[in-house]
């Protein structure tokens, strides 16, 4: 919760840093921001279509964590800003802890520089726990192991034959939704721009980072797409940090599976919060190997999804990753040449 929490009000300051380029930041988030949610919808949606996970029987430990309660939508919006932030913590609230970490960063935004030390605690604090969790990443191996080893033992060869399944679909979404999408939003040949990014997308396959991606990016947009600096300075970076389309269209269909394959449902009402859910934690999921496992970790709650389905996430999140920053990527170099095509700006300059 804390790393969510400060991911996301370092995501909204870094956005409202850019004071001089105002046109490009804005028509950059609102690029990001739709096809994020068209990424959650159609994350949604697929799933529930084919029944993905029905029939697959999980033993897995249970959770006392519920389901956000959606009986009363006007109860659930009333109860979306904390009473006591503190609380919202401790409770694992994450939809309040959302809302409290949105309300701090436009704060902070507002009051400038009197915010800067309360801004540098929380990016220190950010880092300490993006420090901890890389460090724990290192030992994720064995951890996999002694978690799926029990799960395998319990449910037999049938539980990796429906992972392999669920990921065959979920790249084809992934791909589907790029050449789509993507293919549609940059206005020039789509071979053309597939082929210029290659080497980028290739780069975030195999770092499963977007942010160590960004030099290649940039040069592939200035060099092979003559897209202006001032352009790419601006959207990598920002896109780096929150466009996460691929990552929304992963977080909704693990939650759906997952929900099938224990049998619970996902009313419509859970379906629309985990959706607004995934596009606000798309703004602070970070750039970097396993920076999605927080942000699954908060949805699952919502739904109230059990505890041992982590476990089974984790085993597979790496091949999971791997597409879903190839295709990232591939969604910020398209915002690239979408506003080249839109913006009047000097390329010479």
């Amino acid at each position: 919760f804390t790393l969510v929490f400060c991911s996301v009000v370092m995501g909204i300051c870094s956005i409202g840093s850019i004071k001089t380029t105002g046109k490009i930041t804005g028509a950059s988030m609102v690029f990001f921001l739709c096809t994020t949610a068209l990424a959650s919808l159609a994350g949604l949606i697929i799933p529930r279509l084919i029944h993905l996970g029905e029939g697959v029987s999980f033993e897995m430990a249970t959770s006392d964590i519920a389901a956000t309660d959606m009986s009363n939508i006007l109860d659930t919006i009333k109860n979306l800003i904390p009473s006591n932030p503190v609380s919202a913590f401790a409770q694992g609230n994450m939809l309040q802890v959302l809302v409290f970490a949105v309300i701090i960063g436009f704060t902070l935004i507002a009051v400038g520089e009197k915010g800067d030390p309360l801004l540098k605690v929380i990016d220190s604090l950010n880092e300490v726990c993006l420090k901890i969790i890389s460090t724990i990443m290192y030992f994720t191996p064995i951890g996999v192991f002694c978690t799926i080893v029990p799960v395998v033992q319990a449910n037999g060869t049938e539980t990796i034959i429906s992972l392999a399944t669920q990921l065959i679909i979920l790249y084809l979404a992934f791909f589907i939704f790029a050449f789509v999408v993507y293919g549609l939003a940059v206005k020039v040949s789509p071979l053309r721009f597939f082929k210029t990014i290659m080497p980028a997308a290739l780069n975030a396959f195999g770092t499963c980072s977007s942010s160590a991606t960004i030099p290649i990016s940039k040069q592939c947009m200035e060099e092979g797409m003559g897209v202006s600096n001032k352009i790419t300075s601006i959207a990598i970076p920002l896109g780096a940090t929150v466009n996460m389309d691929a990552v929304s269209i992963l977080m909704s269909f693990m939650i759906m599976f997952f929900a099938n394959a224990c049998g619970i449902n996902v009313s419509i009402s859970m379906m629309v919060i985990i959706l607004l859910a995934n596009v606000l934690l798309s703004v602070g999921t970070p750039g970097v190997p396993g920076g999605a496992i927080a942000s699954f970790a908060a949805l699952a709650t919502m739904a109230g999804l059990p505890a041992g389905v982590m476990g089974v996430y984790i085993s597979i999140n790496t091949l999971c990753d791997m597409g879903a920053t190839c295709v990232n990527v591939i969604g910020d170099l398209a915002c690239c040449v979408a506003l080249k095509g839109r913006l009047k700006i000097d390329e010479h300059k």
